[in-house]
């Protein structure tokens, strides 16, 4: 009888047959969930469904899912995907490392908010332009304190000197490269702007190689000098900039808070973004956000979270906002802010190289992915297991 009925819905000859099974109540045939395998590249991203996606990276899979009407519940040892009544897709969870929900109309099980919490896995939520707004972790994340620990007791030795070198060299680096990056644009259609940023990036490449030559028993001891250095590489970098969107728009130099013009406002609201990858990458990294090396202390104040940005601004945050001057698309202001359609436009492309892969390590992972690597390497360095190296991407 089930043969039959299986037959019954068979489809075309040469294709195969989707999983069922005979349900001895309604004497029906039902497809069964389909269970997703892992991608099996490291970086890639594969496309389950509309709307749902599965991420590999190095230590699991991040699960992306969007569009009105998904229900997630548990059952076992799975992740079960809803439509409507019918479960359409599981996921082991032992292969998640984060769940994210990209828009609205999506609706959870208490159950499964248990079940991510004691896992381990990161429950993030984005809106519709692409910006994280809420995040699900356990307080158990933050239980093995050893790292906490070493992380205190580094700000008073090498180990804070050593990260706070890191940063800067690998800030000032990332900037170095990515003037490169857009000045070789400039080189045949623009030769004298295309002096101009080779003179600056021969300047932030003598400011970078000063670096290793900082010595001192702590941080405090040194914060003044990497300091100046990453100060004046960002007024020589943000001259670079200039020179290379000048010709777009009006832009007087960077400012930060409080800013009101259309390319800082962008920057800043990129920045936003990033922010909120690299806050969520050091708490699974079980290291505390407030306590940093290169930033000070403050009341409020994310310092350590501050300090792992500074690798990420350039090919995260700086590039696509240049690249959207360039392009010469209209930014939208409002009372000051930016408009909604700009903040979507924007988001969309700070999140696209967000997903965008780079080499690290000899292999090809997405950059949400290696900000989360960066920020357990930190906290393996702080233990004494392996050594510390910023992030610098290939221009």
């Amino acid at each position: 009888m089930a043969e039959e009925l299986l037959n019954e819905v068979a489809p075309a000859a040469g294709e195969r047959l989707p999983p069922a099974q005979f349900n001895l109540l309604t004497g029906m045939a039902e497809l069964l969930p389909i269970e997703v395998p892992e991608p099996l590249e490291t970086g890639r991203e594969i496309r389950v469904d509309e709307g749902i996606s599965l991420v590999k990276s190095e230590d699991g899979s991040q699960l992306i899912l969007s569009g009105y009407g998904l229900f997630l519940s548990k059952k076992s040892e799975r992740l079960l995907v809803r439509k409507g009544k019918d479960v359409i897709y599981q996921f082991p969870f032992f292969r998640l490392h984060e769940v994210v929900v990209g828009s609205k109309g999506i609706t959870l099980s208490s159950d499964i908010l248990q079940e991510v919490c004691a896992r381990g896995i990161r429950l993030s939520f984005l809106d519709s332009a692409g910006k994280p707004y809420a995040m699900i972790t356990s307080p158990m994340l933050t239980a093995t304190v050893q790292a906490r620990r070493e992380q205190i007791l580094a700000f008073a030795d090498k180990r804070g000197l050593q990260v706070c070198k890191a940063v800067v060299l690998g800030k000032v680096k990332n900037q170095e490269r990515l003037l490169r990056y857009f000045g070789k644009y400039l080189k045949k259609e623009a030769e004298d702007r295309f002096i101009k940023i080779e003179q600056i990036t021969s300047q932030l490449r003598k400011l970078w190689r000063r670096v290793p030559e900082v010595d001192a028993g702590s941080i405090n001891e040194a914060r003044g000098t990497l300091m100046g250095i990453e100060g004046t590489a960002g007024r020589v970098y943000w001259e670079g900039v200039k020179e290379v969107i000048g010709h777009k728009v009006e832009f007087f130099g960077r400012e930060h808070r409080g800013a009101t013009d259309g390319v800082n406002s962008l920057l800043n609201y990129g920045y936003g973004i990033l922010y909120s990858q690299v806050w969520g990458a050091v708490i699974n990294a079980g290291l505390e956000p407030f306590a940093g090396f290169l930033h000070v202390d403050r009341p409020g104040k994310p310092s350590l979270v501050l300090d792992l940005v500074e690798e990420f601004r350039q090919p995260v945050v700086d590039r696509p906002v240049i690249a959207y001057v360039n392009l010469g698309i209209n930014i939208g202001m409002k009372d000051g802010l930016l408009d909604s359609e700009t903040r979507k436009g924007i988001g969309d492309k700070v999140m696209e190289r967000l997903l965008s892969t780079e080499n690290y390590q000899g292999k090809q992972y997405q950059i949400r992915s290696i900000i989360q690597m960066q920020a357990r390497k930190l906290a393996s360095f702080l233990r004494g297991e392996r050594e510390y190296k910023a992030f610098s991407f290939k221009w």
